[in-house]
Protein backbone atom coordinates (compact mmCIF):
# COMPACT_ATOMS: atom_id res chain seq x y z
CA UNK A 1 0.00 0.00 0.00
CA UNK A 2 1.54 3.21 -0.84
CA UNK A 3 2.82 5.19 2.12
CA UNK A 4 3.64 1.61 4.46
CA UNK A 5 6.73 1.30 5.20
CA UNK A 6 7.48 -2.66 5.59
CA UNK A 7 11.10 -1.91 5.18
CA UNK A 8 11.83 -4.91 3.47
CA UNK A 9 15.25 -6.53 3.35
CA UNK A 10 15.40 -7.36 0.00
CA UNK A 11 13.25 -7.62 -3.11
CA UNK A 12 13.96 -10.49 -5.30
CA UNK A 13 14.15 -10.45 -8.81
CA UNK A 14 11.01 -10.48 -11.00
CA UNK A 15 12.01 -10.24 -14.37
CA UNK A 16 15.13 -13.06 -14.29
CA UNK A 17 13.82 -16.01 -16.73
CA UNK A 18 11.66 -13.75 -18.88
CA UNK A 19 13.30 -10.50 -19.96
CA UNK A 20 16.82 -11.49 -19.13
CA UNK A 21 18.17 -15.06 -18.35
CA UNK A 22 17.87 -16.36 -14.83
CA UNK A 23 20.97 -18.34 -14.41
CA UNK A 24 24.17 -16.25 -13.66
CA UNK A 25 26.68 -17.73 -16.31
CA UNK A 26 24.58 -16.72 -19.47
CA UNK A 27 23.30 -13.70 -17.84
CA UNK A 28 26.89 -12.44 -17.69
CA UNK A 29 27.72 -12.93 -21.14
CA UNK A 30 24.42 -11.85 -22.54
CA UNK A 31 25.46 -8.55 -20.90
CA UNK A 32 29.25 -8.47 -22.23
CA UNK A 33 27.50 -9.23 -25.79
CA UNK A 34 25.30 -6.09 -25.16
CA UNK A 35 28.21 -3.99 -24.27
CA UNK A 36 29.83 -4.45 -27.57
CA UNK A 37 26.93 -4.18 -29.63
CA UNK A 38 27.54 -1.60 -32.33
CA UNK A 39 25.52 1.89 -31.99
CA UNK A 40 23.89 3.00 -34.76
CA UNK A 41 23.98 6.33 -34.49
CA UNK A 42 27.32 8.27 -34.79
CA UNK A 43 28.76 9.90 -32.17
CA UNK A 44 29.93 13.78 -33.06
CA UNK A 45 32.39 15.55 -31.89
CA UNK A 46 32.28 17.94 -29.22
CA UNK A 47 34.00 19.59 -26.34
CA UNK A 48 35.02 17.97 -23.25
CA UNK A 49 31.59 17.14 -21.37
CA UNK A 50 30.47 15.25 -18.30
CA UNK A 51 27.99 12.31 -18.33
CA UNK A 52 24.75 12.95 -15.98
CA UNK A 53 22.19 10.86 -17.30
CA UNK A 54 21.33 7.52 -19.45
CA UNK A 55 18.33 6.88 -21.13
CA UNK A 56 18.02 3.38 -22.00
CA UNK A 57 14.67 0.78 -22.86
CA UNK A 58 13.81 -2.11 -20.27
CA UNK A 59 12.76 -4.72 -23.15
CA UNK A 60 14.08 -7.90 -22.89
CA UNK A 61 17.44 -8.33 -23.67
CA UNK A 62 16.81 -9.66 -26.74
CA UNK A 63 15.02 -6.84 -27.87
CA UNK A 64 16.69 -4.23 -26.53
CA UNK A 65 19.82 -5.23 -24.73
CA UNK A 66 21.71 -4.11 -27.77
CA UNK A 67 20.72 -0.31 -27.74
CA UNK A 68 20.99 -0.28 -23.87
CA UNK A 69 24.57 -1.42 -24.28
CA UNK A 70 25.73 1.11 -26.32
CA UNK A 71 24.31 3.53 -23.45
CA UNK A 72 26.10 1.56 -20.44
CA UNK A 73 29.66 0.92 -22.49
CA UNK A 74 29.52 4.83 -21.78
CA UNK A 75 29.73 3.83 -17.84
CA UNK A 76 32.43 1.10 -18.23
CA UNK A 77 35.00 3.58 -19.44
CA UNK A 78 34.24 6.14 -16.96
CA UNK A 79 37.82 7.02 -14.96
CA UNK A 80 37.29 5.98 -11.38
CA UNK A 81 37.12 9.64 -10.14
CA UNK A 82 34.05 10.05 -12.24
CA UNK A 83 32.24 6.95 -11.23
CA UNK A 84 29.27 8.35 -9.35
CA UNK A 85 28.15 7.70 -5.93
CA UNK A 86 24.68 6.90 -6.79
CA UNK A 87 22.41 5.86 -9.96
CA UNK A 88 19.06 7.20 -9.45
CA UNK A 89 16.85 5.17 -11.48
CA UNK A 90 13.35 6.46 -12.86
CA UNK A 91 10.98 4.30 -14.56
CA UNK A 92 7.62 4.29 -15.60
CA UNK A 93 5.02 1.62 -13.61
CA UNK A 94 3.82 -0.97 -16.02
CA UNK A 95 1.42 -3.12 -13.76
CA UNK A 96 0.37 -0.63 -10.61
CA UNK A 97 -1.14 2.78 -11.04
CA UNK A 98 0.95 5.07 -9.22
CA UNK A 99 0.08 8.44 -7.93
CA UNK A 100 4.04 11.09 -7.59
CA UNK A 101 7.03 9.49 -7.42
CA UNK A 102 7.07 5.69 -5.59
CA UNK A 103 10.30 4.25 -3.79
CA UNK A 104 10.91 0.99 -2.49
CA UNK A 105 11.57 0.39 0.95
CA UNK A 106 13.93 -2.60 0.75
CA UNK A 107 17.55 -2.36 1.53
CA UNK A 108 18.91 -4.27 -1.11
CA UNK A 109 17.60 -5.71 -4.86
CA UNK A 110 18.61 -8.80 -6.27
CA UNK A 111 19.26 -10.40 -9.11
CA UNK A 112 21.21 -13.67 -10.71
CA UNK A 113 24.26 -11.48 -10.33
CA UNK A 114 23.87 -10.99 -7.01
CA UNK A 115 22.45 -7.95 -4.63
CA UNK A 116 22.36 -4.12 -4.92
CA UNK A 117 22.60 -1.97 -2.41
CA UNK A 118 20.03 1.36 -2.34
CA UNK A 119 20.70 4.28 -1.08
CA UNK A 120 18.76 3.98 1.55
CA UNK A 121 19.63 7.58 3.02
CA UNK A 122 18.89 9.32 -0.33
CA UNK A 123 15.81 7.63 0.00
CA UNK A 124 14.72 9.05 3.59
CA UNK A 125 15.74 12.28 2.73
CA UNK A 126 13.07 12.11 -0.62
CA UNK A 127 10.30 10.48 1.81
CA UNK A 128 11.19 13.39 4.48
CA UNK A 129 11.23 16.04 2.34
CA UNK A 130 8.58 15.84 0.27
CA UNK A 131 6.13 13.46 1.62
CA UNK A 132 3.29 14.78 -0.71
CA UNK A 133 4.88 13.47 -4.19
CA UNK A 134 7.42 10.84 -2.75
CA UNK A 135 5.51 7.59 -0.38
CA UNK A 136 6.72 3.93 -0.73
CA UNK A 137 4.96 2.07 -2.49
CA UNK A 138 6.13 -1.67 -2.73
CA UNK A 139 3.23 -3.24 -4.56
CA UNK A 140 3.93 -0.88 -7.35
CA UNK A 141 8.02 -2.54 -7.52
CA UNK A 142 7.08 -5.87 -6.79
CA UNK A 143 6.37 -7.05 -10.24
CA UNK A 144 7.97 -3.92 -12.12
CA UNK A 145 10.37 -4.95 -15.27
CA UNK A 146 11.48 -1.22 -16.13
CA UNK A 147 14.11 -0.66 -12.97
CA UNK A 148 14.93 -4.07 -12.54
CA UNK A 149 16.39 -5.20 -15.94
CA UNK A 150 19.45 -2.29 -15.86
CA UNK A 151 20.51 -3.52 -12.69
CA UNK A 152 22.49 -6.42 -14.41
CA UNK A 153 23.93 -3.93 -16.64
CA UNK A 154 24.89 -1.27 -13.61
CA UNK A 155 26.15 -4.41 -11.45
CA UNK A 156 29.09 -5.02 -14.28
CA UNK A 157 29.91 -1.61 -15.23
CA UNK A 158 29.43 0.20 -12.31
CA UNK A 159 29.84 -2.46 -9.25
CA UNK A 160 29.27 -1.54 -5.72
CA UNK A 161 27.34 1.86 -6.55
CA UNK A 162 24.32 1.91 -4.93
CA UNK A 163 20.79 2.74 -6.99
CA UNK A 164 17.75 4.73 -5.91
CA UNK A 165 15.04 3.29 -7.81
CA UNK A 166 11.98 5.65 -7.95
CA UNK A 167 8.97 4.90 -10.14
CA UNK A 168 7.30 7.60 -11.92
CA UNK A 169 3.30 7.91 -11.71
CA UNK A 170 1.07 10.93 -12.21
CA UNK A 171 3.30 13.91 -11.29
CA UNK A 172 4.12 16.70 -14.22
CA UNK A 173 7.44 17.35 -15.68
CA UNK A 174 7.80 20.60 -13.30
CA UNK A 175 6.76 18.86 -9.89
CA UNK A 176 9.12 16.04 -10.69
CA UNK A 177 12.07 18.19 -11.60
CA UNK A 178 11.44 19.95 -8.37
CA UNK A 179 11.59 17.16 -5.88
CA UNK A 180 14.64 15.60 -7.74
CA UNK A 181 16.81 19.01 -8.55
CA UNK A 182 18.95 18.49 -4.90
CA UNK A 183 20.13 15.45 -6.89
CA UNK A 184 20.62 16.59 -10.14
CA UNK A 185 22.41 19.24 -8.36
CA UNK A 186 24.62 16.55 -6.98
CA UNK A 187 27.49 15.85 -9.09
CA UNK A 188 28.32 12.15 -7.96
CA UNK A 189 24.52 11.19 -8.69
CA UNK A 190 23.83 9.81 -12.61
CA UNK A 191 20.42 9.62 -13.75
CA UNK A 192 19.64 6.53 -15.67
CA UNK A 193 15.84 6.51 -17.43
CA UNK A 194 14.36 3.93 -18.24
CA UNK A 195 12.01 3.93 -21.17
CA UNK A 196 11.01 2.02 -24.46
CA UNK A 197 9.86 4.60 -27.36
CA UNK A 198 6.99 3.51 -29.79
CA UNK A 199 4.48 0.73 -29.29
CA UNK A 200 3.47 -1.88 -31.81
CA UNK A 201 3.36 0.12 -35.11
CA UNK A 202 4.76 -1.32 -38.19
CA UNK A 203 8.54 -1.10 -38.30
CA UNK A 204 8.47 2.14 -40.95
CA UNK A 205 6.15 4.09 -39.18
CA UNK A 206 7.94 3.07 -35.62
CA UNK A 207 10.90 4.52 -36.92
CA UNK A 208 9.28 7.75 -38.23
CA UNK A 209 7.83 7.89 -35.00
CA UNK A 210 10.67 7.43 -33.45
CA UNK A 211 12.95 10.05 -34.80
CA UNK A 212 10.35 12.57 -34.04
CA UNK A 213 10.50 11.33 -30.60
CA UNK A 214 14.47 11.14 -30.83
CA UNK A 215 14.35 15.16 -32.31
CA UNK A 216 12.44 16.31 -29.35
CA UNK A 217 14.49 14.80 -26.31
CA UNK A 218 17.82 15.69 -28.31
CA UNK A 219 16.26 19.57 -27.82
CA UNK A 220 15.09 19.46 -24.28
CA UNK A 221 11.64 19.38 -25.46
CA UNK A 222 9.34 17.63 -22.85
CA UNK A 223 6.53 18.89 -24.24
CA UNK A 224 7.04 17.31 -27.49
CA UNK A 225 7.69 13.69 -25.38
CA UNK A 226 3.73 12.89 -25.13
CA UNK A 227 2.26 9.58 -23.46
CA UNK A 228 2.06 8.02 -26.87
CA UNK A 229 5.52 8.37 -27.77
CA UNK A 230 7.24 6.16 -25.50
CA UNK A 231 6.00 4.05 -21.96
CA UNK A 232 8.29 6.15 -20.37
CA UNK A 233 7.23 9.60 -20.79
CA UNK A 234 6.63 10.82 -17.65
CA UNK A 235 10.09 9.78 -16.01
CA UNK A 236 11.56 11.74 -19.49
CA UNK A 237 9.65 14.60 -19.24
CA UNK A 238 11.61 14.77 -15.60
CA UNK A 239 14.51 14.83 -16.77
CA UNK A 240 14.52 17.11 -19.84
CA UNK A 241 12.87 19.66 -17.37
CA UNK A 242 16.10 19.00 -15.31
CA UNK A 243 18.00 19.00 -18.07
CA UNK A 244 17.25 22.00 -19.62
CA UNK A 245 17.57 23.95 -16.50
CA UNK A 246 21.19 23.21 -16.03
CA UNK A 247 21.60 23.89 -19.25
CA UNK A 248 22.27 20.41 -20.68
CA UNK A 249 22.77 18.73 -24.07
CA UNK A 250 21.30 15.46 -25.28
CA UNK A 251 23.48 13.15 -27.71
CA UNK A 252 21.66 10.37 -29.26
CA UNK A 253 23.63 6.95 -29.09
CA UNK A 254 21.12 4.60 -30.57
CA UNK A 255 17.97 4.36 -32.35
CA UNK A 256 16.54 1.01 -33.27
CA UNK A 257 13.23 -1.36 -33.06
CA UNK A 258 12.38 -4.53 -32.13
CA UNK A 259 12.44 -5.80 -35.92
CA UNK A 260 16.57 -5.00 -36.08
CA UNK A 261 17.01 -7.68 -33.23
CA UNK A 262 14.67 -10.22 -33.04
CA UNK A 263 10.80 -9.15 -33.60
CA UNK A 264 9.14 -9.44 -36.86
CA UNK A 265 8.46 -6.02 -38.82
CA UNK A 266 4.45 -5.90 -38.25
CA UNK A 267 4.42 -5.13 -34.80
CA UNK A 268 7.37 -3.56 -32.95
CA UNK A 269 8.42 -1.81 -30.32
CA UNK A 270 10.99 0.97 -30.29
CA UNK A 271 13.98 1.59 -28.64
CA UNK A 272 16.48 4.76 -27.90
CA UNK A 273 19.61 5.32 -26.13
CA UNK A 274 20.57 8.91 -25.52
CA UNK A 275 23.65 10.22 -23.03
CA UNK A 276 22.65 13.53 -21.27
CA UNK A 277 25.75 15.53 -20.70
CA UNK A 278 26.94 18.72 -19.41
CA UNK A 279 30.26 20.93 -19.70
CA UNK A 280 33.28 19.78 -17.54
Amino acid sequence: MRGSRPWLRGRPPAAAGTFYPADPARLATTVQRCLRAEATAEAPSAPPARLRALVVPHAGYVYSGPTAGVAYRLLAALAPSDRPRTVLLLGPAHYVPVLGLAASSAQVWTTPLGDVTLDVGGRDALLAAVPRVVAVDDAAHRPEHSLEVQLPFLQTVLPGVPVLPLLVGQVTAAEGAEVLLPLWQDPSVLVVVSSDLSHYEPAASARRHDARTAAAICALDAAGVGDADACGARPLRVLLALAAADPATVRLLDLRTSADTAGTPDRVVGYGAFAVEVAA
